[in-house]
């Protein structure tokens, strides 16, 4: 607690900077949003990708997407869709199969043939309603956590918890928006597991905070909080780092399509951790928390029960 005035102050202004990045340079969206032809293709032998994406661009393609899926002789390559004056729906798009057929005779050479696993289209209009439903996961998933928080502990927990939550998810967005690294539905999965992780954290402490408040009621808010962040630190801290080597592993081995979300929750598992430690009951401290909150209907017995305590 004798770090929460700081700490709080450069949480707050990361959060302000991420807000920035977000309203100035935005997501690099992925074709899981913006629509497009996801085509992969397994060649027989490691392919050349830079090659592979200069002879799209060479047919006509516009600014092909090419990365290696797994092996390196498997690819993944993204087309962003036609621009066109109206939208057209996904029925009348082109066959995915027919696109698919058509990028693998480009992509592919007489010394390395290869095969198309799978060809898959995403249409804009598509494309808009995911990242509708990722918002409105977001904000169910927040308001679900401010519900349950106020009925176990009480409404400043609540609070407490839950703006120190979206904060750990403004920085983790942040971060995408700085770096520009692609934003798809994995990612978005990342972040809504990263809000889990944070609250499940905060949860613990706030537990502890909860117990104190009861058993050590001669002490100010201050001391309880502070014992209380140090009683489950090692727990906190034990916990995060087993949870971040395990996506650290996901992050290295799993492949190119996991590495958004391996990095998203890697990010926020640190950022979660830290803000569980130095903001989450920095924060409840200044929501002016003391143990009548936690017993809004002691009577005068108890209340004479409790200062009987040393």
């Amino acid at each position: 607690m004798s770090a929460s005035k700081p700490a709080m102050a450069i949480f707050f202004v990361l959060v302000l900077v991420a807000f920035v990045g977000l309203a100035t340079k935005g997501f690099n969206y992925a074709l899981d949003f913006t629509g497009g032809t996801v085509v992969e293709i397994a060649f027989e032998k490691p392919a050349d990708v830079e090659g592979v994406r200069e002879r799209l661009e060479a047919a006509g393609y516009s600014s092909p997407i090419v990365q290696t899926f797994g092996a390196g002789d498997d690819l993944v390559i993204r087309l962003q869709p036609p621009e066109t004056d109206d939208e057209r729906p996904l029925e009348s798009a082109p066959a995915s199969e027919k696109v698919g057929a058509a990028i693998l005779a480009v992509a592919q050479t007489a010394d390395n043939p290869g095969k198309v696993v799978r060809s898959d289209f995403v249409g804009p209009q598509i494309g808009n309603e995911l990242a509708l439903n990722g918002i409105y996961a977001a904000v169910f998933v927040a308001l679900g956590f401010l519900a349950y928080i106020a009925i176990r502990f009480e409404f400043k927990f609540a609070v407490a918890a839950v703006v120190s939550t979206l904060g750990d998810i403004a920085l983790v967005c942040g971060w995408f928006a700085f770096s520009q690294h692609e934003f798809d539905l994995t990612v978005l999965a990342g972040v809504l597991s990263v809000m889990g992780f944070s609250i499940n954290d905060k949860i613990v402490v706030f537990d502890r905070v909860r117990e104190n408040f009861r058993l050590l009621s001669k002490l100010e808010p201050k001391e309880v909080l502070n014992r209380s962040i140090n009683q489950t630190l090692s727990r906190t801290v034990i916990t995060s780092f087993v949870a971040f080597l395990t996506v650290l592993a996901l992050y290295l081995y799993g492949g190119n399509s996991l590495t958004g979300m391996a990095e998203s929750q890697m990010i926020g598992i640190v950022i979660g951790t830290l803000s569980s430690i130095l903001v989450a009951c920095p924060l409840l401290l200044a929501l002016g928390v003391t143990k009548q909150d936690l017993l809004p209907k002691a009577r005068a017995d108890l209340d004479a029960e409790l200062a009987r305590r040393p």
